[in-house]
């Protein structure tokens, strides 16, 4: 992608179900979980790279000794820098003890980290927050073993503010407004609810407090809480937690709009953001590892017992096509499909545009997720070369030479890697101020593969605010002299702001949005932006049910042509010789290359909450009041 896009998070869950020794005799190390968290971590760092963190519980020690461990990073490399903590302090027990090394009980006596129960997070910090207080896992800490609460998770709510004032009004006093503080706390409030309930049923049957515990863990209703708890959340979520004692869960949202996807054999039960990372580090079939359904978790309790359960009703299916197209790693055997459809559907407009003239045409596409779109648009491309071929010796057919056929089926399709990724610089760019800067340097470009005469068809997944291609891309492609420069996106324009996940918060930033405002101007109708900003302030104060998304009457009176062709404008400076042209995919091809992931509000506008509607019309009034707050 060439703009910078952030996603928010990644989670991977483990839970070992066989005790440490079975671990250290079959695979040679009782540190066998530590091992694959740090693998299904590290191969989820797409999803995160300004910090990570790991938590682990060791089930049934005795009271003293340590069982909650927790480290987290927001260094340049987050994830190596908290295994290199854990690595440093393993070694350093060992070596002054060595008795510790090969007795799996005094290891996880005395090593911090090794347990049974693990939870690992990757985050991009969306918000702006780096501190290491931003950084997930969260804890909740309390001398009751069931009462410490460990949370991580990918989402964003979109009525962080409801939920606060929720808190306040069980009596809670949360140090900040932030989405994760004020879940964990509502979780955590009903957990000591249903704890302190259990013991009270306890002590009329004549448990004393040290006896109860153990019937508190096992009777603790784990579903129930997280019902209680889940009540009023608005986002996209895939919630993991620990309780001390030993339960874990991940929860999905209803809408299912982030993903999580597990595994469980007889020794461990696996949840992850995504599918591959699960089959690869555990060695596991495409068919083994499950997606967790909307409004479902996955609940294993202390003694082992995994359960499926129904948390929320689960809404129309709208899983985030964004994973699709960009976040998700592109090896999931589906994902590869999907984004080589993709670019395939794209080919017969872009074939219109270059008027079939694959002869005197360069194929390429922008580093480093188009390339599999890439694959889909070439062997489309080819299809319709195959096809001029075949056109070409049946019309000649009566006085084709053997010269003349040599020379029709000599044509080739032209692909090149035309621009180059300069990857070191991108960690740099972290700020709006510095990023004009900064930004043309990231990529570099091939030359002496394109003639004067030539089109060059350039392939991106998306494009949402144009800048790293108005800066950089398609100056430098100019610089090769191409007759006509076809940028290609093989996601539909960019048009509303996202609010679970994906940092496209203001409505200004989007080239879509700009490219409707300047139509507006040009046809006399920018009355329109005034009438949608007071139908905007006139919701403020509505249920968020009862909200309409009315900055879509922004959009309305233009063809995605039009709007398309004025993009081409804004992102082309008067410098560039070139002709340029910008294609997008169309939201009908995108339900049919991803049609389980019909998730499409950045595209279409249909926020699948009710809380989207009012992010939306509130990033419209921020845009039109020219203030730069975020609009949840």
């Amino acid at each position: 992608m060439s703009d910078a896009l952030k996603h928010e998070c990644g989670i991977a869950h483990i839970r070992l179900l066989k005790p440490l020794e079975y671990y250290k005799e079959k695979y040679g190390s009782a540190f066998y979980g530590v091992n694959k968290m740090y693998l299904m971590m590290e191969k989820q760092h797409n999803r995160g790279q300004d910090g990570a963190g790991f938590a682990s519980i060791k089930l049934n020690t005795a009271p003293g000794e340590r069982y909650i461990s927790r480290v987290r990073s927001n260094q340049a490399q987050p994830i190596q820098d908290i295994f290199a903590q854990i690595n440093e302090r393993v070694n350093e027990e060992i070596k002054t003890n060595p008795e510790y090394a090969d007795d799996v009980a005094l290891q996880k006596k005395h090593i911090p980290y090794l347990g049974e129960v693990f939870l690992g997070h990757v985050r991009y910090g969306t918000f702006g927050k780096n501190n290491i207080e931003s950084v997930h896992p969260f804890l909740r800490q309390n001398n009751w073993m069931h009462r410490n609460l460990i949370v991580a998770g990918n989402f964003n709510m979109t009525n962080v503010n409801k939920l606060f004032n929720k808190l306040v009004e069980l009596g809670q006093h949360p140090k900040e407004r932030a989405d994760t503080v004020t879940v964990m706390e509502k979780i955590g409030h009903f957990l000591d609810s249903e704890v302190r309930k259990l013991y009270k049923k306890l002590k009329k049957e004549g448990f004393n407090k040290q006896q109860a515990s153990p019937h508190i863990a096992e009777q603790l209703n784990v579903a129930k809480i997280l019902k209680k708890s889940s009540k009023d959340w608005d986002g996209g979520y895939a919630m993991a937690g620990l309780m001390g004692h030993g339960d874990s869960f991940v929860l999905r949202d209803p809408a299912g709009i982030r993903p999580a996807y597990y595994y469980k054999d007889d020794e461990v039960v696996v949840v992850a953001s995504e599918r591959p990372v699960i089959q690869t580090v555990f060695n596991v079939k495409f068919e083994d590892v499950k997606e967790l359904a909307p409004g479902h978790a996955i609940i294993t309790k202390k003694n082992g017992k995994v359960s499926i359960v129904e948390i929320i009703k689960p809404l129309e299916r709208k899983a985030c096509s964004f994973e699709r197209i960009y976040f998700s790693r592109g090896s999931d055997a589906e994902i590869y499909k999907e984004r080589k459809k993709l670019g395939q559907l794209l080919m017969p407009e872009v074939l219109k545009s270059i008027e079939h003239d694959t002869i005197n045409t360069v194929f390429s596409f922008i580093p480093n997720t188009a390339e599999t779109s890439f694959y889909g648009m070439v062997e489309a491309a080819q299809d319709e070369l195959n096809k001029q071929k075949n056109d070409a010796i049946l019309a000649e057919k009566e006085t084709l030479t053997d010269a003349r056929l040599q020379q029709i089926l000599s044509h080739r399709l032209r692909t090149e890697k035309i621009a180059i990724k300069d990857v070191k610089l991108r960690t740099f760019i972290t700020e709006d101020s510095s990023r004009d800067d900064l930004v043309a340097h990231v990529y570099d470009v091939t030359y002496g593969v394109v003639r004067p005469e030539d089109n060059l068809v350039i392939i991106d997944d998306s494009i949402v605010r144009g800048t790293t291609l108005k800066k950089s891309i398609i100056k430098m492609m100019d610089r090769l002299n191409p007759k006509q420069i076809v940028i290609v996106s093989s996601a539909p324009q960019i048009r509303y702001p996202d609010c679970y996940g994906i940092d496209m918060a203001r409505l200004e930033d989007l080239v879509a949005f700009r490219a409707a405002l300047e139509l507006h101007k040009e046809n006399d109708s920018y009355q329109v932006i005034q009438d949608v900003y007071n139908k905007c302030k006139e919701q403020v104060d509505l249920e968020d049910s009862k909200v309409k998304n009315f900055v879509k009457e922004v959009y309305d009176p233009f063809t995605n042509e039009e709007i398309s062709e004025k993009i081409s404008e804004l992102i082309s400076e008067p410098s560039v010789k070139a002709k340029v042209k910008v294609i997008y995919q169309t939201v009908e091809n995108l339900h049919i290359a991803c049609p389980k992931n019909l998730g499409d509000w950045y595209f279409t506008g249909d926020y699948p909450t009710p809380g989207g509607n009012r992010v939306v019309n509130r990033a419209f009034i921020n845009f039109y009041e020219g203030t730069k707050d975020r609009a949840y």
